[in-house]
């Protein structure tokens, strides 16, 4: 479905790209925590979570964030990152905007916001993304930029 990318200068502006989805289990929570040492009750605790607003035991804001954003990788390699990458460049206007619970489905969408050449070798790639669940409810928000080689 999507073209495979070498360079920087294969993509354009307004292409987006959606990628599969993946569940977000109990057990990918408790490893989060783990990994990351937050082992906060809001996602850890059944009995504190159920006095939340949420009503239950939620998914770390930075789990999603991480898997949802490696999706992008689910669509194959040279598809979103073209086989001239160079660097993730930084990520910006993140926002957690509804919760996802244990068992539900994340997918991501990201479109070309920015090309910018920096010089004749190398440039940015800048992406608007959502990580949207099951139901299409945006959860998180952001945008993120990786250095990418360009044709010579």
């Amino acid at each position: 479905m999507y073209k495979l990318k070498n360079y920087l200068d294969d993509f354009a502006v307004n292409e987006t790209f959606i990628t599969p989805g993946r569940t977000i289990t109990d057990s990918d929570v408790k490893n989060f925590a783990g990994v990351s040492g937050d082992f906060h009750p809001l996602h850890t605790d059944i009995t504190y979570a159920e006095k939340t607003p949420f009503g239950k035991p939620i998914a770390h804001g930075m789990l999603v964030l991480s898997a949802g954003h490696a999706l992008a990788f689910r669509l194959g390699q040279h598809i979103m990152l073209p086989k001239s990458f160079i660097a993730f460049y930084g990520m910006d206007k993140i926002r957690f905007t509804a919760p996802v619970f244990f068992n539900d489905t994340i997918h991501l969408e990201s479109t070309v916001s920015n090309i910018t050449y920096k010089n004749d070798k190398m440039g940015t790639l800048r992406y608007d993304s959502v990580i949207k669940n099951q139901n299409g409810v945006v959860v998180i928000s952001f945008n993120w930029t990786v250095a990418c080689g360009r044709k010579l």
